[in-house]
């Protein structure tokens, strides 16, 4: 086991999204589908509404997880992080997150260790309020905008096409995997199995 305990949450895995049912299945919210692939696979419930998300508890390769959905919206994501992770002492190196990368293809995860924020602005509220970008993600491709000069906004809060649709699902599949590979053997095992995988 990579993750060893040290609490009663060890390690707690964020999906980024934005709440309400207007941006269900956008492209900003495959943090949160990936989420909830993590919780049907795993048996957690993420319902309880805890630290400004809707949160649950499990355990996984041995380790007792906090499953969390921030309610913030994606700009304020850390504002949840931050939370739980001051009450649970969680350091950032046992935070893993999931979230849209548009620079990836549909269907292809990326894992990393650390890293900058990349303007993804989920990214950027947690690296900015817990001080540190060294918590594990999971990158998942959600595509690129058709042109330059295409609205960036427009295109992470519209809709994948139904030709998507099927690489995302399985993306979001994958993405189970990959949290528990992270929680198992650690991010470079991780980021050897996934990286540049055509899901």
């Amino acid at each position: 086991m990579f993750f060893k305990k040290q609490t009663s949450i060890d390690t707690i895995i964020v999906g980024l999204g934005n709440p309400g049912k207007k941006y269900e299945g956008t492209r900003h919210n495959a943090g949160f589908a990936a989420l909830d692939h993590v919780a049907e696979k795993w048996g957690v419930r993420v319902t309880k509404a805890k630290f400004d998300a809707l949160t649950g508890t499990g355990t996984a390769a041995g380790v007792k997880v906090l499953l969390m959905k921030p309610q913030t919206f994606m700009n304020l994501s850390g504002d949840a992080v931050r939370k739980a992770a001051d009450f649970y002492k969680v350091p950032p190196e046992r935070i893993i997150v999931l979230f849209d990368d548009i620079s990836l293809a549909p269907g292809r995860l990326r894992i990393r260790k650390t890293g900058s924020a990349g303007g993804h602005n989920g990214i950027k509220s947690i690296i900015y309020l817990t001080g540190k970008d060294t918590f594990p993600r999971v990158k998942i491709g959600v595509g690129k905008k058709p042109r330059p000069d295409y609205d960036l906004a427009a295109w992470v809060l519209g809709k994948f096409p139904q030709e998507d649709q099927k690489a995302i699902d399985k993306a979001c599949e994958d993405a189970v995997s990959a949290a528990a590979c992270i929680l198992e053997k650690g991010c470079a095992a991780a980021a050897q199995t996934f990286n540049g995988k055509r899901i």
